[in-house]
């Protein structure tokens, strides 16, 4: 089993990128990993820029509290969704350097 692991990050550059090698196994699961590490970045931006857009909102608010209220909601989901993001990377790399 450490074998493969190795030969797998063996096969993969430092920029993500995987070399041609023989079997099909070590591409897809580098293919795999290549986009969950895109997606989990994706989110990760999104939920970053929500953040900041709550925190533009709460600034233009002008004490209105229905406003107030739709800034922090929308800071407050961002960092719910930032830390699923953070928390759902953590557990697929734990998985992944299992496999």
């Amino acid at each position: 089993m450490m074998d493969r692991i190795k030969t797998i990050l063996a096969n993969v550059d430092i920029g993500g990128q995987v070399r041609q090698v023989e079997g099909g196994d070590i591409a897809l699961e580098a293919s795999v990993k290549n986009i969950l590490s895109t997606v989990f970045a994706v989110v990760g931006i999104v939920a970053v820029m929500m953040i900041v857009v709550g925190g533009i909102f709460y600034i233009i608010s002008q004490g209105d509290a229905g406003k107030i209220q739709k800034a922090k909601s929308t800071i407050f989901y961002g960092i719910i969704g930032l830390v699923v993001s953070l928390s759902a990377f953590a557990i697929v790399s734990f998985v992944m350097k299992g496999l």
